[in-house]
C-alpha cells in the first residue's frame, strides 16, 4: 500500500509539472524567432538603411539651397584732400556692412548619372531584402534543427524512462524471488547493475535535453523564461514533385536571386560609368541683400542698400580625364562578366545540391518507415520475451537483450523520424520554399 501511494504521488507531481509547462509549437517558435532573433533584427536594420539610401532624398534629383549672412564693422582714421585743395581728417570713421543671400544650385543634366545611380540604389535595396530573407531562411532552418533535436531528446527520455520502469519491475521481481529462494543472488545483482546503467543513461539524456532547450531559447532571442515542451507531432510534405520543385528552386533560390540582382546592379553601374563621357549642365540662382553705412565726412554716400536676384547656367565637360573613365567602364564590364560566370557555376552547384538533398530526403524517409515497422517487431518480440521471463522460461540475460533491442529500436526510430524531417526542410530551403510551408 505504501509503494502504491508513493507511485501515485510521483505520478501526480509529474502530471502537474507537465500541465504547468508551456508548449512551444512550431508556429509559435517561428513567430518568436522572426520577432526576437538577433540575427534577424540586425538584417532588418540593414534593410532600413538600404531603404533610406533608395529614397528620393538621396538621389541627387533635388536642388540644394544654402543661406549666407554676414556683418563687418571697420573703424579707421583717414585723411583726404578735396579738389579745392582743402584737407579733411576723419578720426574713428566707422563703416558697417551687412549682407544676406539665398543660393540655389540644381543639376539639370549630368549624362543620366543620377538616373542610373538611383536605379542602383533601388536594386541594392531589393538586394538587401534578399539578404535579409536569406538570414531569415537560414535562421528558420537552424531553429528547426534545434527544435527537432529537443523533440527527439524528449522522446528519447520517454523511452529511457520506460526502460527504467521495466528495470524497476524486474528488480522488484528479483527481490521477491530471492527472498523466497526462487533465484540466486546473481539475478538480483544483475538487475541492480542494469538499473544503475539505465538511471545513468536517463540522467545524461535529461541533461542533454536541458542543454538543447537552452540552445533553442537562444535562437528564440531568450524569450522563454520557464521550462517548456515542444510539439513532437510532425508531418511530411506528401505533394512534393521533383521536377516542379527544382523549377521553383531556379526561380526562388535566394542565393541565385541575389546573383541576378547583382548582375542587374552591375549593368546599371556600366551605364553610370559611361555618363562621365557627357557634359554636366547646372542651374544657379541667388537672391541677396546688402547694406553698408559710412559716417566718414569723406564719404559721398552715407548709406547704401541693394537687393537683387541673379540666375545663370553653367556647363562642365570633362573632355579627357587621363583615361580614368575608360578604365572604370572596362572594370565594370569585367565585373559583369564575372557575375554571369558565377551564375553559371552556381546553377550547376544548385542542381547538384538539390539532387543530393532530394535523394537524401527520400532515403531517410524510407529508413523512417522501416524503423516504424521495426518498432512493431521489437515490441512484439519484447512482449513475448517478457511473458516467457515471467513464467521462468527465459533467463534475465535474454530478457535484458530484448529490452535493449526495444530501446535501441525506439531511439533509432526517433533519430530517423527527425532526420527525415530535417532533410525535407533542407530540400525546401534549397528550393526557396521553407517560408511557405505550414508547420
Amino acid at each position: 500500500m505504501k509503494i502504491k501511494l508513493i507511485f501515485f504521488s510521483v505520478l501526480l507531481v509529474s502530471t502537474i509539472n507537465v500541465f504547468s509547462q508551456e508548449v512551444v509549437t512550431p508556429e509559435k517558435a517561428v513567430s518568436l524567432a522572426l520577432e526576437n532573433n538577433y540575427g534577424i533584427k540586425f538584417a532588418n536594420t540593414q534593410v532600413e538603411v538600404a531603404k533610406n539610401n533608395a529614397s528620393i532624398l538621396n538621389s541627387g534629383y533635388l536642388p540644394t539651397l544654402t543661406g549666407n549672412a554676414g556683418a563687418t564693422i571697420d573703424k579707421q582714421n583717414t585723411e583726404g584732400q578735396l579738389a579745392n585743395g582743402d584737407v579733411r581728417i576723419a578720426e574713428g570713421a566707422e563703416t558697417r556692412r551687412y549682407n544676406a543671400s539665398i543660393n540655389l544650385n540644381y543639376t539639370l543634366f549630368d549624362g543620366l548619372g543620377r538616373l542610373y545611380n538611383y536605379k542602383q540604389f533601388k536594386e541594392r535595396y531589393q538586394l538587401t531584402e534578399l539578404q535579409a530573407r536569406e538570414t531569415i531562411e537560414n535562421t528558420v532552418f537552424q531553429l528547426f534543427t534545434v527544435y527537432y533535436n529537443v523533440a527527439q531528446l524528449r522522446e528519447n527520455n520517454s523511452a529511457l524512462e520506460q526502460t527504467l520502469n521495466i528495470s524497476n519491475d524486474r528488480l522488484l521481481r528479483a527481490k521477491y524471488q530471492f527472498d523466497y529462494g526462487q533465484s540466486t543472488k546473481l539475478e538480483l545483482l544483475n538487475a541492480e547493475v542494469d538499473i544503475n546503467n539505465d538511471s545513468i543513461n536517463l540522467m545524461n539524456a535529461k541533461q542533454q535535453l536541458i542543454n538543447s532547450k537552452r540552445d533553442l531559447n537562444v535562437v528564440l532571442g531568450n524569450t522563454i523564461h520557464n521550462d517548456f515542451e515542444v510539439d513532437s507531432n510532425i508531418s511530411f510534405e506528401s505533394l512534393l514533385i521533383k521536377d516542379q520543385l527544382f523549377e521553383k528552386a531556379k526561380l526562388r533560390n535566394v542565393t541565385l536571386m541575389q546573383i541576378d540582382k547583382n548582375i542587374l546592379i552591375n549593368n546599371y553601374g556600366i551605364r553610370s560609368s559611361k555618363t562621365s563621357y557627357l557634359p554636366t549642365i547646372g542651374l544657379t540662382g541667388s537672391y541677396g541683400w546688402n547694406e553698408s553705412t559710412n559716417n566718414s565726412p569723406l564719404a559721398f554716400v552715407l548709406q547704401n542698400t541693394s537687393t537683387g536676384l541673379s540666375a545663370g547656367l553653367n556647363l562642365s565637360w570633362n573632355l579627357f580625364d587621363g583615361g580614368t573613365t575608360i578604365t572604370r567602364v572596362k572594370n565594370a564590364q569585367k565585373n559583369l562578366e564575372a557575375q554571369e560566370i558565377q551564375k553559371e557555376e552556381y546553377l550547376i552547384t544548385l542542381e547538384r545540391d538539390f539532387n543530393n538533398a532530394w535523394d537524401d530526403y527520400q532515403n531517410k524517409l524510407r529508413i523512417f518507415r522501416l524503423q516504424e515497422d521495426n518498432i512493431k517487431t521489437s515490441q512484439n518480440n519484447f512482449d513475448r520475451t517478457q511473458e516467457k521471463f515471467k513464467i521462468g522460461q527465459l533467463n534475465s540475460i535474454e530478457f535484458r537483450q530484448a529490452q535493449i533491442n526495444l530501446l535501441n529500436a525506439e531511439l533509432l526510430r526517433n533519430q530517423a523520424k527527425y532526420s527525415a524531417k530535417l532533410a525535407e526542410l533542407l530540400l525546401l530551403n534549397i528550393s526557396g520554399e521553407i517560408l511557405n510551408i505550414e508547420f
